[in-house]
């Protein structure tokens, strides 16, 4: 078998999905930026364009993306060196403290690390490290960056759910996980459904119950997997958002009226259903897929 082969392997090929878990963790890394700092650049250009239209100095001019300026300690400042970056690695090396001022370190970061290694290595091993396979890695990537931002800040940007929603249409032009028309659907009867359910709770009770990137993030659902399998999505992330939510309320005095981002609920649910719905799904719809 020649190296490239190796590298480009169908389902259940352990040394693609091996290569892939290390990548994860490299990727889990550069996510922990993107959660930390999109926010913050969306909010930063929000806040010069207010200025602007007042007539007044915008209030940031320094540069601030995902690359600039480098990675430092929030407390001390201290720039994390090369060697203080290593995924997980470098978290454990350092005791869960800065080096510099010795403030402990959110463990959420290398959580994030090993939950997105663990997850390249396994869609790989369920979908080979072809087309099917790299997609479902993007696919990944972007979920795990918008349910900690949304968790965060009860945001999902549109920078993430417009990627997320068009490359799922591009994926399945050549029918990748689903016939390019049932994609299509998929994203219009997503849309629809949690804007229909928004109304109808809006008319009801005069408050707004979910935010309008739930919408746009079941439409990316929809047009990834198709409109049969968002019936078991939103199943599932009701489920899921109701055990957790009540078990917020219950164990940690969440109040009532504190509202809960639904959007990670509906990422696990599209994670789930990517991996394991088809199979589902043909237990109700035979002849689906």
């Amino acid at each position: 078998m020649a190296p490239a082969d190796l590298l480009l392997a169908a389902p259940h090929s352990l040394l693609p999905s091996l290569v892939a878990a290390v990548f994860g963790l490299i990727i889990g890394s550069f996510l922990n930026v993107v959660i930390y700092r999109l926010p913050r650049m969306m909010q930063r250009e929000s806040d010069n364009y207010v200025a602007e239209e007042s007539g007044k100095p915008v209030p940031h001019t320094d540069r601030y993306n995902l690359a600039v300026p480098r990675s430092a300690c929030p407390k001390c400042g201290h720039q994390i060196t090369a060697m203080e970056n290593i995924p997980v690695v470098s978290y454990l090396a350092l005791g869960g403290k800065c080096s510099n001022c010795k403030t402990p370190i959110p463990a959420r970061y290398p959580i994030i690390e090993l939950l997105t290694g663990v997850l390249s290595g396994y869609l790989v091993w369920q979908f080979g490290s072809g087309l099917a396979g790299f997609a479902a890695l993007l696919f990944c990537y972007l979920l795990i960056a918008m349910t900690f931002i949304d968790a965060d800040t009860q945001l999902l940007p549109d920078d993430l759910t417009y990627l997320l929603l068009w490359g799922g249409l591009l994926v399945n032009l050549a029918g990748t996980f689903v016939p390019i028309h049932t994609a299509v659907i998929g994203a219009i009867a997503g849309y629809l459904s949690l804007w229909s359910v928004y109304w109808a709770f809006k008319l009801a009770t005069g408050r707004e119950g979910m935010g309008y990137g739930d919408f746009k993030l079941l439409a990316a659902l929809g047009a990834w997997m198709g409109w049969t399998m968002l019936p078991l999505i939103i199943l599932l992330s009701s489920i899921v958002g109701a055990v957790v939510g009540i078990s917020l309320i219950v164990f940690k005095s969440h109040g009532r009226d504190v509202p809960i981002p639904f959007g990670p609920y509906l990422a696990a649910a599209g994670l789930i259903a990517l991996i394991f719905g088809k199979p589902i799904v043909q237990a109700w719809l035979p002849g689906a897929y």
